[in-house]
């Protein structure tokens, strides 16, 4: 059984982070470990409160994770602080993980900062050491400077972040208006990756950021090329999110 790697926080609700990441992992029947970068007070709904783990903390679960298990792929998710992402990116560089997926993590969909300023400033030097990166976005714009309006925006982002130093780029497209559009980027060609706009409650769609990286992770795990890796994972996310729809409109127990 191959091994994936979830470097994130944790979300009590289950619905994102780490708790998602695992869930991912084992639908795709890979084995799951993760190291925590932060634990969260939040539900489907809101983050009301976020802490950092220390540094060192961090570095002591990768080295004992590593030192038993053979990681086929990581993730990184929530890093936390600048602290966190510098013991990530000197591990990454020494230990060389081959598929690695970064999910920019920045701020939780109501706006509240999930990393530090300075590890915003920072994020972009892990990109050289990332198989893929998958910002949505408001994170390709904050990451890049760029307004993002349209498929033309997306194009230009995903190009300013090739640019940085990713080798592939997934801009996903669900802030758009359109139907939601995602863009896989190789810095030679453009793939459209078109969906379909699931309607539902808010808090159906909490985590959809963390399933999908996680899913592109368990799937490069198992030997899939990128771009199958993606469509993969979309597909996996779509089917989760219409069950999670489905789940939300069914009536509760009777009292």
């Amino acid at each position: 059984m191959k091994n994936v790697l979830t470097i994130a926080g944790s979300d009590p609700s289950g619905g994102a982070g780490l708790q998602s990441d695992l869930r991912t992992f084992s639908s795709f029947n890979v084995r799951g470990l993760s190291a925590v970068t932060a634990i969260t007070a939040q539900n489907n709904a809101r983050v009301k409160s976020a802490v950092a783990v220390p540094g060192r903390l961090l570095k002591d679960q990768l080295e004992l994770l590593f030192e038993e298990f053979t990681i086929d792929a990581a993730k990184t998710g929530m890093i936390g602080s600048l602290e966190n992402l510098k013991v990530i990116k000197k591990f990454i560089e020494a230990r060389e993980i081959k598929n690695l997926v970064i999910d920019t993590v920045l701020r939780a969909t109501a706006g509240r900062p999930l990393l530090d300023k300075a590890g915003m400033k920072a994020m972009a030097s892990l990109f050289p050491l990332a198989a893929i990166v998958t910002p949505n976005i408001p994170e390709a714009s904050a990451l890049t400077g760029l307004k993002i309006k349209d498929m033309t925006g997306m194009e230009r982002a995903a190009k300013a972040l090739f640019e940085m130093g990713a080798p592939n780029v997934l801009v996903k497209g669900g802030h758009l208006d359109a139907a939601p559009t995602d863009l896989l980027y190789d810095g030679k060609s453009f793939t459209f990756l078109k969906g379909r706009r699931i309607k539902g409650p808010e808090a159906a769609f909490h985590g959809t950021g963390c399933m999908l990286s996680a899913a592109i992770a368990a799937c490069l795990a198992r030997g899939r090329k990128m771009d199958a890796a993606v469509k993969e994972a979309k597909s996996f996310l779509e089917k989760e999110l219409r069950g999670r729809v489905r789940a939300s409109a069914s009536p509760g127990p009777s009292r």
